[in-house]
């Protein structure tokens, strides 16, 4: 500091460093600062800008209309503004601002006021310092109690949200977490993943027609402000509603989806960047959430349908009949494969009437229209109606008639059975069947031909009052009856090649000579072969009658 300085001047130095060190506020210390300066001088008109080495801004501006608060300072602008005296506020080569004062009334600005002035911009250099300092700690220690709020909610919620098992419990949570966070009045949110009922919670707000937003929902990757979505209803309806930001639900596979509308907060504040993400970070937390509950429920649900198809294939298994009856002059063998842990097919072997091995008997094989559980029930009652029947029907077209009314009247209109009933006299060896729209089923004779065993009426259960015809056919010794179910013949390979009756014959030919058991397994074997990787569509069954003449199998 010069020497030159009088005692007024310092005693106003001394005056000024005690009040700009005495706030820590920037802008009370600017605002001493620039009345100080224009006090002293007796100007109307000042300014001072702050900021950094290479960008300054305007912090206060008096007596210049062509400078705003805010805007860049540029010492050349200034000057067409009219400002007379330009001084830096610290260290000339690097100020942490400048001072800028029109005329004084007296004409010009003295050596030893510029001296003056020099000396209490470097005392206030220090204050301003101080000042910002203050601030900057300010903002951080602001920031960050935000982030410990944040932090505690985001723990909040992942805590909640562990517990959390049904979807609604985790909208819930989210709801008033994100309503808690930003103390707002309105918030909606809607939840869905496909095979599941949507999860909606709404306060404030009325969400609807929420279907018609999905696909249109599911394709956004952040969140927005609701001017900043696309033009469209969902817009038009949040923004009648005042609704303000809004957060897309999107789980990591895209199988769950929705969204979160928040409505404007108290005191109109904005929802700054670092909201968007913390929101965005406590919905990305209810996503996984929601996934994880709804896979919760599907593996529940799962497990108990593998329990019920487990205790139901268990009671099928009991349908079929536990050994196969013995047929005088006959060797007999039946096999059945489901394609799922419940099949439709069945077969059965049932005494006419007397047990005996000479007493004529009934083979059935029917295959129930689709597949799994269903088919299955629809099994049980077709072998529990030919239990029930057989031995009062005179006739197998009689029998087949009453099973079709019974199944047409108990099982729904898309259920329906085909399946052929072959009466077998194993002394004459005399056969008469009716075959219910079954798949075409073969009789080989000992000299390779084939023959097969047409059908003979409509599908049971599938129309009422439908006449069945009888037809008869005798077995000689080496002659094959092989009844089965379309899951032999429809069998496809990975081309979608199907087996085909053909490929039945022929190969059945090539091993006549073995016994009805050793024949139903080659012919698993032989599909199996042909289908190579391609997986069972259909349940197989197949029932091998062999006469062995004068032999009781």
């Amino acid at each position: 500091m010069s020497q030159s300085l009088g005692t007024s001047h310092l005693e106003a130095l001394l005056e000024s460093a005690q009040l700009l060190h005495a706030s820590l506020d920037l802008d009370d210390l600017l605002k001493h600062l620039l009345r100080t300066v224009m006090g002293r001088l007796v100007v109307g008109k000042g300014l001072i800008a702050v900021g950094t080495e290479s960008s300054h801004r305007l912090a206060l501006v008096r007596g210049f209309p062509k400078l705003k608060t805010g805007e860049i300072f540029d010492p050349n602008d200034a000057r067409e503004a009219g400002v007379h005296l330009i001084l830096p506020i610290g260290d000339e080569s690097q100020p942490i601002g400048y001072l800028g004062i029109g005329r004084p009334a007296k004409g010009d600005v003295d050596e030893e006021e510029i001296e003056f002035l020099n000396a209490l911009l470097g005392i206030a250099a220090s204050g301003i310092e101080n000042a910002r300092a203050h601030t900057e700690a300010q903002q951080l220690n602001h920031d960050l109690d935000q982030k410990v709020q944040e932090l505690r909610a985001l723990l909040d919620l992942v805590r909640g949200l562990t517990s959390a098992i049904e979807p609604e419990e985790i909208a819930q949570l989210l709801a008033l977490t994100l309503a808690g966070r930003w103390a707002v009045r309105k918030y909606g949110i809607a939840a869905w993943k496909e095979g599941h009922p949507s999860v909606t919670r709404q306060k404030g707000f009325e969400l609807t027609h929420i279907d018609e937003y999905k696909d249109f929902i599911d394709s956004m990757q952040e969140s927005l402000r609701i001017e900043e979505l696309p033009e469209g209803n969902l817009k038009e309806s949040l923004l009648a509603q005042q609704a303000q930001i809004f957060f897309p639900i999107r789980s990591n596979d895209l199988s769950t989806g929705g969204f979160v509308v928040l409505g404007a907060r108290p005191g109109k504040l904005i929802y700054s960047e670092a909201d968007h993400e913390f929101g965005a970070g406590l919905v990305a937390q209810a996503a996984v959430a929601f996934d994880n509950s709804w896979f919760i429920k599907e593996t529940i649900q799962r497990k108990k349908l593998e329990q019920e198809l487990e205790l139901a294939a268990g009671i099928q298994s009991t349908l079929f009949p536990a050994a196969i009856p013995r047929l005088h002059n006959f060797d007999l063998a039946a096999r059945n494969r489901p394609a799922r842990q419940c099949g439709g097919d069945y077969y059965d072997a049932l005494p006419v009437a007397a047990n005996k091995p000479t007493d004529p008997h009934l083979i059935c094989v029917a295959d129930v229209s689709g597949k799994g559980l269903p088919a299955s029930l629809l099994m049980s009652n077709i072998q529990a109606t030919l239990r029930a029947l057989l031995g009062r029907i005179p006739s197998l077209t009689e029998l087949a008639a009453h099973t079709n009314e019974l199944l047409y009247a108990t099982t729904p209109s898309n259920k329906y059975v085909t399946g052929v009933l072959l009466q077998i006299d194993p002394v004459s060896g005399k056969c008469v069947y009716v075959s219910a729209g079954h798949t075409d089923c073969l009789l080989l004779r000992a000299n390779g031909e084939a023959e097969w065993i047409r059908a003979t009426g409509t599908p049971l259960g599938l129309i009422p009052m439908m006449p069945y015809e009888e037809q008869s056919f005798e077995v000689h010794t080496g002659d094959i009856i092989a009844l089965f179910s379309d899951g032999v013949t429809e069998a496809q390979d990975i081309k979608e090649e199907e087996y085909g009756e053909q490929r039945v014959a022929d190969f059945m030919r090539g091993i006549a000579h073995e016994s009805a058991a050793v024949i139903v397994d080659k012919i698993f074997d032989e599909v199996d072969r042909f289908a190579g990787a391609a997986p069972q569509y259909d349940d197989i069954t197949l029932f091998v009658l062999k006469r062995t003449e004068g032999t009781v199998s």
